[in-house]
């Protein structure tokens, strides 16, 4: 079992990477239509054009996107010799995973909110939920580029 994932290992590395940029991509973007969707009269043909944006970018891209940086995430996570389970870094990097994957699903609440026209919160509100994401995702990096502790 443990020499089975080693031909693996670069190839889960880099799937990894790969849907962490896609997922990313998507967390950055979102709060950012959210901020204009803000700007839109409800019931509009604007309103209607970014409540499809909003949808495909959820379904279509950050969903899988999210499910497969978690699942490449844990076979790398399965693989022998790559975590070093007595090491704190490790465990905050999950902690900032959990809180993207928070972040994911408040932004999935946030746009059913705005497909059913009853969003109350203002666009200042989505600029500075727009940072969340960039401070989770570079702990996460930190935590395993640097490993500081």
């Amino acid at each position: 079992m443990i020499t089975g994932f080693l031909p693996w290992l670069a190839w889960f590395k880099a799937l990894h990477v790969m849907s962490l940029i896609a997922w990313m991509s998507g967390m950055f973007y979102l709060p950012r239509l959210f901020v204009y969707h803000c700007q839109t009269r409800p019931g509009s043909a604007e309103s209607a054009r970014f409540q499809v944006m909003e949808r495909k970018l959820l379904r279509q891209i950050m969903n899988p996107a999210m499910i497969s940086t978690v699942l490449f995430g844990i076979l790398l996570a399965l693989t022998p010799g790559t975590v070093d389970w007595h090491a704190g870094w490790w465990y905050l990097k999950l902690v900032s995973v959990l809180g993207l994957a928070g972040f994911h699903g408040a932004c999935a609440r946030w746009r059913r909110d705005f497909a059913e026209d009853r969003n109350t919160r203002p666009e200042n509100f989505y600029r500075a939920a727009n940072e969340i994401p960039t401070i989770l995702m570079a702990v996460a990096v930190i935590m395993v580029i640097v490993r500081p502790f």
